[in-house]
């Protein structure tokens, strides 16, 4: 290390500085969900997808367009339904008659934050459209490739209660996400406070942009020097390990709820969501509590169950957390 662990400190609080603001301006319009806006700003802070699941109502679609406000960037919201095409989302060719030639129309994936709403609404080949955007940052009209910018962030949601008219996302694109939330019912004060402020006729709230994409450039380049000791990174590899083969971590009766275990990508992810997580918490280090924090966020949608856990009504989340309570803590 050519910086100590106090200077990393100093220059993590310096870089920082910024999320307070960002958390007060997403506070003025949602109530609550402090998860999922730590969730929506790790996101951004590491430049990766994040899907989303939630019942309606949950002010999932409203917490990411706030996010984007509070952004100097593009915003773009994408509904998923069954008629969509490849072409609107990604763009097409358009012949222009007075010059007998084609232009390029860019579609409204070219944007930094997109919201994929409802994604599970798409057939296989709109989402493997957005797979090439997800993984590659890259678009591909009538031969010509297209980067896309920088922050470019994929916010998918879904509706995990009406499966009428939907279609599954592969597991090849499900792993494409950094995180999967679950977003759960506001407590009762919570529930209060929204009604009360949404009963209001002028309930918009002013949200300023307080983010400029330098900001987040430089964040990055801090969370990437931030510490995380060997027995750590030896910590997330025993915890990924743990779900391809439980009975070595000392769980052999989850050998048979288990079908698949977590990729490679549960590895990089658990990695470098813990650092920006330390990152948001204004140190120059990770610690275990990084790790599970957001754990499960990185792995329940890279665990496939069994036929047996479903007919004993186990979730992967139940699995996971078995899995966090055995794995020994360094």
């Amino acid at each position: 290390m050519t910086q100590t662990i106090e200077e990393l400190t100093q220059v993590v609080k310096q870089a920082s500085a910024f999320i307070p603001a960002v958390i007060n301006e997403l506070e003025k319009v949602l109530v609550g969900q402090k998860y999922l806006v730590e969730r929506l700003l790790l996101g951004l802070l590491t430049n990766d997808h994040i899907l989303v699941e939630g019942v309606p109502g949950l002010a999932k679609t409203t917490a990411v367009k706030t996010l984007s406000q509070t952004l100097h960037a593009r915003f773009s919201r994408i509904q998923f339904t069954p008629d969509l095409l490849p072409a609107d989302i990604l763009g097409t060719q358009v012949y222009q008659p007075h010059t007998g030639e084609f232009s390029i129309k860019k579609g409204p994936l070219f944007a930094n934050i997109v919201l994929a709403d409802e994604i599970n609404r798409s057939p296989a080949k709109v989402q493997s459209a957005l797979l090439e955007a997800m993984q590659e940052r890259q678009i591909t009209i009538g031969g010509t490739t297209f980067p896309l910018e920088d922050p470019f962030m994929v916010i998918a949601t879904q509706n995990p209660i009406e499966q009428e008219g939907t279609y599954p996302l592969p597991e090849a694109q499900v792993d494409r996400f950094m995180f999967k939330l679950k977003v759960d019912y506001p407590t009762r004060d919570e529930e209060k406070l929204i009604m009360q402020r949404m009963s209001s006729t002028n309930h918009n709230a002013n949200v300023q942009a307080v983010i400029r994409p330098a900001d987040l450039v430089q964040a990055r380049k801090v969370i990437d020097t931030i510490y995380i000791d060997d027995n750590l990174q030896d910590y997330i590899i025993n915890l990924v390990a743990a779900t391809r083969d439980p009975g070595a971590c000392g769980l052999p009766e989850l050998r048979s709820l288990i079908e698949y275990g977590a990729s490679p990508r549960a590895s990089i992810y658990l990695h470098r969501v813990s650092r920006a997580f330390a990152f948001m918490q204004r140190r120059g280090y990770v610690v275990p509590h990084d790790i599970k924090s957001v754990g499960l966020d990185v792995l329940r949608h890279r665990v496939i169950l069994s036929y047996e856990a479903e007919a004993e009504n186990l979730s992967t989340d139940d699995i996971l957390k078995k899995i966090f309570d055995t794995v020994e803590v360094p």
